[in-house]
């Protein structure tokens, strides 16, 4: 909790808007009670439904991210949040390829579309490819959001680091968005 209040507070005095995803009920109420104004969903909680019903419940801004998920598994996700009374305002559903790198084959961008003309929702990108091509081709396509990892190192351990931009690779990611 103390590195939430710290890091809420460091992205404040940035001008930087802070986002966790919460990964149970607990952390729910965690950032709840900290404050914040949007949360993120992962693509693991899509058919988790009394997360989904916590989370939807609080009325605050949603981001949902879809990975390996099928759009029927979206849709009743999207339901659930709105039964539980998120605005359909309030959600952005991330397009996303759960591989670590996503091989370029495998992006399938189009699919931002169709899950905005199925669930009439704003779409964004999570994006797990090499480089920073895709996520400016989402933003050409209409993707809202981005969500892109970045690293101070590609060697370090773990999934993330070696599909991630280093920071001057971010800004420029950025810039051409």
């Amino acid at each position: 909790e103390q590195d939430h209040v710290e890091l809420i507070q460091y992205a404040k005095e940035q001008g930087i808007g802070f986002l966790s995803t919460p990964f149970d009920l607990d952390s729910i109420n965690l950032l709840e009670r900290l404050g914040l104004g949007t949360f993120k969903i992962s693509s693991g909680d899509i058919t988790n439904k009394p997360y989904l019903e916590k989370i939807g419940g609080l009325r605050k801004k949603l981001i949902l991210s879809t990975g390996a998920s099928t759009l029927e598994e979206v849709g009743v996700a999207i339901r659930i949040l709105r039964d539980s009374g998120t605005n359909e305002s309030d959600l952005t559903v991330l397009h996303c390829t759960s591989e670590y790198p996503a091989p370029m084959c495998d992006l399938n961008l189009r699919a931002m579309q169709t899950i905005a003309r199925e669930f009439k929702v704003a779409i964004g990108y999570s994006d797990h490819s090499l480089g920073i091509e895709i996520p400016i081709a989402a933003v050409a396509l209409g993707a809202s959001v981005i969500e892109k990892h970045f690293t101070l190192d590609r060697n370090l351990p773990g999934p993330d680091h070696k599909a991630s931009l280093i920071p001057e690779e971010l800004a420029k990611m950025v810039s051409a968005i």
